[in-house]
């Protein structure tokens, strides 16, 4: 049996885990229906929980109203991050393989702007425009082929192996190999943090 998808009950939900309504809940809400729709999804939490995996493009309201939609997420395993900065989705049918990226439309900014001439605020106006704008004015849609390494799937690591620098272990062979060494991304690349009080937490387990 084919589940409808409710514009208004996903919206409603997608803000109550958002904590706002704002323009990018709603994109993010209309993006995800017509996204499951054209790779064949019809119940994403159901039956076909198992078959999509979507990989979003900006960290912005519309990836939590992606994850509300569509079930996915980082700690399923179901949801890719690829930092770019745009205001775009892919989704992907595991089963049949067919997958669309969906992106919005620039010019659609403008077009709520005509909607809706009589609200002062830009953003109250998109917010309301984008509501009632048809998916062809809003959104741009490319069919594409996406391949998977067996390691970004969904499921138990494959490998779990340990920095030949920090000692600290690394699955999802996420590893480099580097001058004969296994190292984590930080310690061949340089991370995200600077460490101030190493071992910090063995000296806390000591006092206690």
């Amino acid at each position: 049996m084919e589940i409808a998808l409710d514009y208004e009950s996903l919206l409603n939900e997608s803000v109550k885990i958002h904590g706002h309504l704002c323009a990018g809940q709603v994109l993010g809400v209309r993006m995800s229906m017509l996204g499951l729709r054209e790779i064949g999804i019809s119940d994403p939490k159901g039956k076909d929980r198992k078959n999509i995996i979507v990989f979003v493009e900006m960290d912005r309201c519309a990836t939590d109203a992606v994850q509300s939609v569509t079930g996915c997420s980082l700690g399923k395993r179901s949801m890719k991050f690829l930092d770019y900065g745009k205001m775009a989705v892919t989704f992907l049918n595991l089963k049949t393989n067919k997958a669309v990226r969906i992106f919005a439309r620039e010019d659609s900014r403008e077009k709520a702007k005509e909607r809706f001439p009589e609200i002062e605020n830009k953003y109250a106006g998109q917010l309301e425009a984008y509501k009632i704008m048809p998916d062809e004015e809003l959104f741009d849609v490319m069919e594409v082929a996406i391949n998977i390494a067996p390691q970004d799937m969904p499921g138990r690591p494959m490998r779990r192996v340990q920095c030949d620098s920090c000692g600290e272990h690394v699955q999802d062979m996420r590893e480099v190999y580097q001058d004969g060494k296994i190292l984590c991304v930080a310690c061949a690349q340089g991370g995200y943090y600077a460490v101030k009080e190493p071992f910090l937490a063995v000296r806390y387990a000591e006092k206690s």
